[in-house]
């Protein structure tokens, strides 16, 4: 599979390349997820929303240093909430190297615009609302993620203008 040209981003003396995910990324990405998420993380209710379902390509996005070395991933998943299509985003995580560069920030505003470019309207995670709030996602009470989920995480951003407006009901696996 041919890689698409990469994004140039330049931050102070680091310079990052962001590509879409491949699959010869996929164990890479599992260990940087490794090394900043707690053990035990694929025991959360999000990741049976995930198993045997591919991240949705051209969303999911590496960035690598000069080097090679993956400097930060975020991946999206198709699911289904009631009747209505939407991305489930995440994980997304920035080696601890780049943390505090606004490398997470800049991987979240890119991704979520190429996802409105490319035709979704919706997309939720579970995650901080503090944390998330600042790219524009709130809290979805109308949609119940499988237990066990903190209904306080459960964050949803409309990609065109009202695209939660009457979407309710449980979050299930994407065909």
């Amino acid at each position: 599979m041919l890689r698409a040209a990469p994004t140039i981003l330049a931050k102070g003396q680091a310079v990052l390349e962001l590509m879409p995910e491949t699959d010869s990324d996929w164990w890479e990405v599992e260990a940087l997820l490794d090394l900043c998420f707690a053990p035990g993380r694929e025991a959360l209710s999000s990741y049976r929303l995930r198993d045997g379902v591919p991240p949705v390509q051209g969303l999911s996005t590496v960035a690598r240093d000069q080097g090679g070395i993956l400097a930060g991933a975020i991946r999206y998943w198709p699911v289904r909430v009631g009747d209505a299509a939407a991305l489930l985003l995440g994980p997304i995580a920035v080696h601890p190297t780049h943390q505090g560069e606004g490398l997470g920030g800049y991987l979240m505003r890119s991704s979520l615009a190429r996802a409105r470019d490319s035709g979704w309207q919706r997309v939720m995670l579970v995650g901080d609302a503090p944390y998330y709030g600042r790219f524009g996602f709130a809290r979805l009470d109308a949609v119940e993620m499988p237990p066990p989920t903190n209904p306080d995480r459960v964050l949803g951003l409309d990609l065109i203008p009202e695209a939660w407006a009457g979407i309710a009901g449980k979050v299930t696996r994407a065909a």
